[in-house]
């Protein structure tokens, strides 16, 4: 006589972002039954409303530039060239519910069943579903990611706007005040600009970017301003009122702003609330992150959770690797940990930037003296056009072994740079490997291998 089960199933993941759904794919690649269970849907904030949809806007935006900047230095003129926001929008829709189909695809040819509902944790081996069916699991992974900070303290925030919702506007707004410094905001204020909105970037510290290099956040916020974009630091929003003018936006250092939008930037934050974590015992810290382990155990030895709920490095490969983890250690019989070191990462400014390892400022608080290398000039393809956009690369070299420990460009395919250059940094590559690689001439990427001079600051 066969034996039942002991759960419905093995699995039950809750999110179907990116993490959610690599970890579901390969637990039921090792045999597992998975169920999946997605409020809004199939994708998560990367697909939906995240890098897919965003980089798609900025591949647009980069095309008036081009047109107007940079062809005529090459010949080439551009008669009656014009932009249609519903024609953008409506194609980048189209594209998200194409890969968010593809998604459900996988998941289901991989055996997953799919709960088109909101999941609730009821117990360490429950969840209930929004449709009031309960499903019993011998695990839980907690996969549902982020959202938007909207601060409640602002009278009148009810007239913003998030990252969410800028994909499905019914018009591209004339003008537009972005909240916030990060990288999110950073985006948004070039492809806005770019796309020909009147953009004000407003940032509540110095200088935008906290938390990379110094040298990258100096060089992106003369880019800002260089595109036209008007950057107001030190400050805050203190209200907002809706005018026939447009939307008259009040600041803490008595300055106001009347813009037609305003995008709320100011970060994001774990979506745990309501997932049922304090009935099940699951603990979170303050933000509502959810605390792992390395092997993304919770505090409830059968629920895991992966991705940027947990707060650790919140970048979709990140998800995808946690998840790829988490198969392997329950399903897959080969415990492993994810390495949250060194990873390379972009910022799609314009023109964008790449980053890897350790900024000079977080070396020298680790190591003490380092060496650095760096440089700015202008890209070839910008020489013609008498384009005054600068490309400016930096190496933080460790002096005890010559161990390449940061790098960091801004400029030109910047992004598509730093992927093979974090391989280096990752495996720990000295400045002498470096500089024996023979460069790839003509490309900007070649000044990686000839910067032979250490950087020696000026004195005053």
């Amino acid at each position: 006589m066969t034996q039942k089960p002991a759960y419905d199933v093995d699995l039950f993941v809750i999110g179907a972002g990116s993490g959610g759904v690599r970890a579901a794919r390969m637990s039921a690649a090792y045999g597992a039954r998975v169920a999946v269970a997605e409020e809004y849907r199939i994708g998560g904030t990367c697909v939906i409303r995240g890098c897919v949809p965003k980089k798609l806007l900025i591949y647009a935006s980069e095309f008036g530039h081009e047109m107007a900047d940079i062809a005529p230095g090459y010949g080439w003129t551009f008669e009656g060239a014009r932009f249609d926001w519903p024609t953008l929008r409506d194609n980048v829709a189209a594209e998200v519910d194409r890969l968010s189909g593809i998604y459900a695809r996988n998941l289901r040819n991989s055996g997953v069943t799919i709960h088109e509902a909101r999941a609730e944790i009821i117990g360490p081996h429950a969840v209930r579903l929004s449709s009031g069916e309960v499903i019993s699991a011998g695990t839980i992974l907690i996969a549902t990611g982020g959202r938007p900070v909207v601060p409640t303290d602002v009278p009148g925030i009810e007239h913003a706007i998030t990252s969410n919702e800028i994909f499905l506007l019914d018009h591209l707004p004339k003008s537009i005040l972005i909240a916030g410094g990060g990288y999110i905001a950073v985006e948004f204020a070039f492809l806005l600009k770019g796309l020909g909105v009147d953009v004000t970037l407003l940032y509540r510290g110095d200088t935008i970017l906290r938390g990379f290099d110094d040298d990258v956040r100096v060089h992106v916020h003369g880019e800002l301003k260089r595109k036209g974009i008007r950057v107001v630091t030190h400050t805050i929003l203190k209200s907002i009122e809706k005018t026939e003018a447009g939307l008259h936006i009040h600041l803490a250092n008595g300055q106001s702003v009347t813009s037609e939008a305003l995008m709320l930037a100011v970060g994001r934050e774990p979506y745990s609330e309501g997932l049922g974590c304090e009935a099940a015992g699951v603990a979170r810290q303050p933000n509502g992150a959810i605390v792992v382990d390395a092997f993304s155990k919770t505090s409830v030895p059968s629920i895991y959770a992966v991705g940027d709920v947990t707060n650790r490095m919140n970048l979709t490969p990140v998800a995808i690797r946690e998840g790829a983890c988490f198969a392997a250690t329950v399903f897959g019989g080969t415990p492993m940990a994810f390495d949250h070191d060194t990873i390379a990462t972009a910022v799609f400014s314009q023109p964008p930037t790449g980053t890897v390892g350790l900024s000079e400022a977080d070396a020298r608080a680790k190591y003490g003296p380092v060496d650095i290398y760096k440089t700015t000039f202008r890209p070839m393809r910008y020489v013609m056009p008498n384009e005054e956009t600068r490309m400016m690369m930096k190496l933080v070299v460790r002096p005890s072994d010559d161990v390449v420990i940061g790098c960091h460009i801004v400029g030109p395919d910047a992004a598509e740079i730093i992927q093979a250059v974090g391989i280096a940094v990752k495996h720990g590559l000295t400045k002498a490997q470096f500089d024996a690689t023979c460069a790839v001439h003509p490309t900007v990427a070649e000044e990686l291998v000839t910067m032979k001079e250490k950087w020696v600051p000026s004195v005053a």
